[in-house]
């Protein structure tokens, strides 16, 4: 007995040390996309220049300098949104996937997308220039029905996902008819759902990541419960613990965060999908883990994916995470598939 408690310990050991490694890689790629982003622009700005202009002494007035104003006031606001963002889609997937037993699901599964989309085209239709909070209410509207109508369907995981698809469809379509009646309007609606963070400001970073700290620790505080849920339907419960109370309150948390992106920055989707099944084949299934490696790659995803679109004149952020996410998705499918043969 002995041995085998030694040979546990062990393994636990090994399995901490290379999550340590993990997230120390993870950190380092961090770090090296940032410095890119911080550099990448129409002006010049050299790395010693770049982390001077950042030091919080330097004021930022009338005699400013130029380079001063592009970094603290564009670049930097543009990457910690950017890398809020990926945390907190990263950190929504994995608790969603994990509470619904679904490996597709991702933060947009509840009608969070649709909702934050429909607010937003609502208001942009009507020419009227409220379009963060509007989105905001959207998303918000989108999840209180897809709770009701869950719980009035029996509020297991099934009924959740499929109260989604009804309030997803539901509000889809409301967002396409819209989009017929705009007229010269509908190219500012397209281009909003489409994602894209060129116009982050200082309040739009602090929104997202004050979000995403709290999706992660709300998720981090109730880890082993996510553990035991995710076993089967009626594991939690064996285990004493209340699966439809967890359901809502982690829920709630994820999906509040992910409509603070959605209505900062529109739809970005994918990077609720990919970031946990990667993180996953990494780290293994235990949560913990899994949720800050998943922030950690969210924030790294997201940021080089805004990279490569300013590089393409711009193009929106959600094309390129679409991109890498459709065929990462076929690879993961064929991989199954051969898996099971």
């Amino acid at each position: 007995m002995n041995s085998l408690g030694e040979l546990s310990a062990a393994h636990r050991r090994r399995r901490a040390r290379s999550i340590l490694a993990l997230q120390a890689v993870l950190l380092l790629i961090l770090a090296l996309v940032s410095l890119w982003r911080m550099l990448s622009g129409d002006v010049d700005i050299s790395p010693s220049r770049i982390v001077s202009l950042l030091s919080p002494f330097l004021p930022l007035g009338s005699e400013t300098p130029l380079d001063a104003i592009v970094v603290r006031s564009v670049r930097l606001p543009r990457l910690l949104s950017a890398l809020g963002a990926g945390a907190s889609l990263g950190v929504a997937g994995v608790v969603l996937q994990g509470l619904l037993q679904n490996p597709m699901a991702e933060p947009y599964t509840l009608g969070i997308a649709s909702g934050a989309a429909f607010g937003g085209a609502l208001v942009i239709s009507s020419s009227v220039m409220a379009v963060v909070p509007a989105a905001f209410i959207g998303a918000l509207f989108a999840m209180a029905a897809v709770y009701m109508l869950a719980e009035r369907a029996g509020g297991g995981r099934v009924q959740v996902i499929l109260a989604g698809v009804i309030v997803s469809a539901f509000l889809s379509s409301g967002v396409t008819f819209l989009k017929a009646v705009a007229d010269e309007r509908i190219g500012a609606i397209v281009l909003w759902l489409m994602g894209g963070f060129s116009g982050s400001s200082p309040l739009s970073a602090a929104a997202v990541w004050l979000a995403a700290a709290v999706s992660f620790c709300v998720s981090w505080l109730y880890g082993r419960h996510l553990d035991a849920v995710s076993l089967g339907e009626d594991v939690g419960a064996s285990l004493g613990v209340d699966e439809r109370k967890l359901r809502l309150l982690l829920l709630s948390a994820v999906s509040m965060s992910s409509a603070v992106t959605v209505s900062f920055f529109g739809i970005i989707g994918f990077v609720g999908l990919v970031v946990p099944h990667i993180m996953r084949m990494l780290t293994g299934s235990t949560h913990r883990p899994l949720l800050s490696c998943s922030l950690l790659g969210g924030a790294v995803l997201m940021a080089a994916a805004d990279g490569s679109a300013q590089m393409c004149n711009e193009l929106p952020v959600g094309v390129i995470t679409a991109m890498i996410g459709a065929p990462f998705f076929c690879w993961l499918l064929a991989r199954r598939r051969m898996s099971n043969l």
